[in-house]
């Protein structure tokens, strides 16, 4: 038996997320209430990679975490917006690098238990670099460092960004792969 929604209402709203307690049958036939966290915008990552094998890393302090957190330069495509439009402005304004090369690395969901939120991770190269243009709500340091360092950064607990972590990983594999082709 699977999941069936037997009502919903919304119980917050604002311009990116709605949240809302449905009424459910369980897939073992009881009734539960169930919190969703709905995102109404597309997260896009971008891992920017020079010939050199370097990357960058955008850090800020996270009000949800109360705390700093280093991570891919990253924002929301609107549903309207194509996510590699939002991907190539997210890194513009994060750390003013613009990329002549793009490839979509991944899709992933963050945190599939409570939230519908979808993700997509790509690989920026050809990079040229110019000014940041950040938002007012950011504060961000920009971080150019070795690809391997951001790597060791995962395994000393100091980026802990489910898409970060997750894109971050899945190009280390990737890259190993094409090496030992």
């Amino acid at each position: 038996m699977s999941w069936r929604k037997l009502g919903s209402r919304t119980v917050f709203e604002n311009p990116w997320i709605t949240v809302t307690e449905d009424h459910v049958i369980n897939p073992g036939g009881g009734e539960n209430q169930y919190g969703v966290v709905h995102f109404k915008n597309i997260a896009v990552a971008v891992i920017p990679l020079d010939d050199a094998g370097n990357t960058w890393l955008v850090g800020q302090q996270r009000y949800t975490l109360g705390q700093y957190s280093w991570e891919l330069p990253m924002g929301g495509a609107p549903r309207n917006e194509a996510p590699l439009d939002a991907a190539r402005r997210e890194l513009r304004e994060e750390t003013g690098l613009t990329a002549a090369g793009w490839t979509e690395l991944m899709r992933l969901h963050t945190s599939n238990s409570i939230t519908d939120e979808f993700g997509i991770v790509y690989v920026a190269t050809d990079l040229e670099q110019g000014e940041p243009q950040f938002e007012e709500t950011e504060d961000i340091q920009i971080r150019k460092l070795p690809f391997a360092d951001a790597l060791a950064m995962i395994i000393r607990g100091e980026i802990t960004d489910a898409i970060s972590v997750a894109g971050l990983l899945r190009l280390a594999v990737e890259l190993k792969w094409q090496k030992t082709e």
